[in-house]
């Protein structure tokens, strides 16, 4: 008799979904690996991060209303990134702070969703990967992953166990890129300042291959070096792991 395996229910991203199915398919992978059974719910939509960040409580909560919905029932949801993660984590019970029903429903779709490299380094304990890689790559600590989830050690302590990967510390990788969603749009200039910074950084390490959690980081680190013609190939770090590397480096051709 064997134990039964845990219950995933695999929250995409809007951005994976529309623009690197690849990452999602990678995580699949990873988690299955680590003895998950996977789904991923057809009725998921976005998180509503983007609603909440600009004050739209109602839309928000009407979007999380739908994502707690979506992922009943399952032993825990897990997100490859920490910027959704920690909205349904984090911010989900806020929005329902003043209805005494949904609160226990956000609060316990909070206590089981995980972003992705924590719930595999943290709560499934993943030691081993069947991954090589052959390159210098250098990582990114996204905002949310960071400052909401305390996501520092676990994407280094995997990237060691993949064979032929040298991983070379981004001098001031705790900074943000200047993505911050709607942060991008509503103050392009400042985030093009910030984004140059990073790429400068990122470009004084002498790797080959940027690294991060976050696709959205991922993107616009990736549009700045593309446009600064760079060589650097940006990838998720799930796609590393997973040993999913055949896909074109994202933002490639962005211009």
């Amino acid at each position: 008799m064997t134990d039964k395996r845990p219950e995933v229910g695999l929250f995409v991203t809007c951005l994976v979904d529309l623009f690197r199915p690849g990452i999602g398919f990678a995580a699949v992978e990873l988690l299955e690996r680590a003895g998950c059974a996977v789904a991923v719910p057809e009725m998921q939509t976005c998180c509503g991060q983007p609603a909440f960040n600009s004050g739209d409580r109602a839309d928000a909560k009407a979007i999380a209303k739908q994502v707690i919905e979506a992922f009943d029932g399952f032993d825990y949801v897990v997100a490859p990134s920490g910027s959704c993660a920690g909205m349904i984590a984090k911010h989900y019970p806020e929005l329902f702070a003043d209805d005494p029903e949904m609160i226990v429903r956000a609060r316990d779709l909070a206590l089981r969703t995980h972003e992705l490299i924590l719930f595999l380094a943290d709560i499934r304990g993943m030691q081993e990967f069947d991954a090589a890689y052959a390159g210098t790559v250098t990582y990114h600590d996204s905002c949310s992953g960071l400052r909401e989830l305390g996501i520092k050690a676990q994407p280094r302590a995997l990237l060691e166990k993949v064979s032929g990967l040298k991983l070379v510390e981004l001098p001031g990788a705790e900074l943000c890129c200047g993505f911050g969603g709607s942060f991008c749009v509503k103050y392009p200039e400042i985030s093009n300042k910030m984004v140059g910074n990073k790429t400068a950084d990122i470009e004084q390490t002498g790797a080959d291959t940027l690294l991060a959690g976050d696709l959205g980081c991922l993107m616009n680190m990736a549009g700045k070096l593309s446009r600064e013609g760079s060589k650097i190939q940006v990838r998720h770090i799930a796609e590393v792991l997973a040993g999913m590397t055949d896909e074109p480096s994202i933002g490639e051709g962005q211009g």
